[in-house]
């Protein structure tokens, strides 16, 4: 006899494990997100200037580019969504490669381990911008994408050299000595 339409009475359903795992990814979306910056605190009118000489800008460069690593990896993506409009492959590749980057990089809880090794954040930033830049190459946008990436990259610096540094704490214990001291 079977049972059609009958409402299940088990509490193993698989909606309550879904719905754990969905409130499971969207926490870590946002805990994945936390360690980008506030964009007003990017674009804080009051820290921009002009570097008083090359070691300032390369020190400047240096400095924000850990600091606003997650927001510079927003701004490259957004500029190649961009560049790719008129391309419908290299959209659905680039929307792809979007979720690997959103599960290998944002939302990882734990380091990746690779054969017994572990693996930093920047190998896997590496990695990921290796094989986003190879994917897209391959579905024929490549002059979109080179100019992408050159207009991402040209963004990226200009910031990374005018926005001030010395209101920029990269850890909670360097912001209270600064505070403190």
């Amino acid at each position: 006899m079977t049972n059609y339409g009958a409402i299940p009475t088990s509490s193993h359903g698989s909606p309550v494990a879904d719905l754990d795992s969905i409130s499971r990814v969207k926490q870590q979306i946002k805990d994945g997100l936390a360690t980008r910056r506030p964009w007003r605190v990017m674009f804080d009118y009051h820290s921009l200037g002009i570097p008083r000489g090359v070691s300032d800008a390369f020190s400047r460069i240096k400095k924000n580019l850990v600091y606003f690593q997650t927001n510079y990896a927003i701004v490259f993506l957004v500029v190649i969504f961009f560049s790719l409009i008129k391309h419908p492959t290299s959209l659905i590749v680039l929307t792809v490669l979007v979720f690997v980057w959103i599960f290998l990089y944002f939302l990882r809880d734990e380091p990746i381990k690779l054969f017994s090794y572990q693996v930093d954040d920047k190998t896997v930033l590496v990695c990921l911008a290796v094989v986003t830049i190879v994917l897209l190459f391959l579905t024929n946008a490549t002059l979109n994408i080179a100019g992408a990436l050159l207009v991402g990259a040209v963004l990226v610096l200009i910031h990374a050299v005018v926005r001030k540094t010395e209101d920029l704490f990269l850890d909670e214990e360097a912001a209270m000595a600064e505070t403190l001291g």
